[in-house]
């Protein structure tokens, strides 16, 4: 019976997480995975967090689009989309066979990587084109099925291409979306992502939809010098706390 209720407030708090994270994803165009991940490895352990965040990451995403519809740039989208939805498909395939402390490890080490990496992309005024984006959806889609979110890498990549603001998260949330598709159904063909862990994803993805409605009044407001402090705080936080968990001794 006491194992209910601490579920229960487990529940609560991820929803609570869910909320904050979802505001700032529809912020800065990321965030939500970053946040969550986390909490979710810490809670349903590594290799059900992954399938629980992609179908949360499709809910928030999905919002993202109906917020901004109008300034999706279709175009982009569908560069990006044609090489990252099948190497996202391969990526999580690739998952389902890696052992779970090396899930855990991997999530951290990426996002703390990817801090120098931004700071590299940010340092030089690349403007890409849809070809660029066809490229580069090649191992930024591998590495989404993989590591639960590539986020810090798709906002340098998508503000390269000149979008901004609404433009720029509405087009990011689709190209993102269809790549969080693709790992859904491979997740569910291996037999990963069965209707309790779906119904779990559905549940996140309601506060993380929610966020993303708070958040469209603060995107004109936010600071260049903030987003970018903002973003690396995430990335170090999450980072190491995944590294930690990686490190924590197993259980009987």
């Amino acid at each position: 019976m006491g194992s209910v209720p601490i579920f229960a407030m487990e529940l609560l708090f991820i929803l609570a997480i869910g909320l904050v994270a979802g505001t700032l994803s529809g912020i800065v165009g990321f965030g939500s995975s970053i946040m969550l991940m986390p909490v979710l490895v810490i809670v349903f352990g590594p290799l059900q967090a992954v399938p629980v965040m992609a179908i949360a990451a499709i809910m928030a995403n999905l919002s993202r689009i109906i917020v901004w519809w109008r300034e999706v740039d279709w175009r982009v989208c569908a560069a990006y989309s044609a090489t990252a939805v099948p190497c996202a498909a391969l990526g999580a395939a690739t998952l389902l066979v890696l052992p779970a402390r090396i899930v855990e490890a991997a999530l951290g080490a990426f996002f703390i990587s990817m801090i120098g990496v931004r700071r590299w992309m940010a340092a030089h005024d690349l403007k890409l084109g849809p070809g660029h984006l066809a490229l580069l959806g090649v191992p930024i889609g591998y590495f989404t099925g993989i590591v639960a979110s590539t986020g810090p890498i798709t906002v340098p990549v998508f503000l390269a291409t000149g979008l901004v603001k609404g433009a720029f998260l509405s087009t990011e949330a689709a190209s993102s979306l269809a790549v969080y598709l693709a790992k859904a159904a491979v997740f569910r063909s291996f037999g990963a992502l069965p209707w309790e862990i779906a119904l779990q994803g559905l549940i996140v993805g309601s506060t993380l939809m929610a966020g993303a409605f708070i958040a469209k009044r603060f995107v004109l407001k936010l600071d260049s010098t903030r987003f970018r402090l903002l973003m690396d705080g995430l990335l170090l936080l999450s980072g190491l706390a995944l590294l930690w968990a990686a490190l924590l001794p197993a259980q009987p």
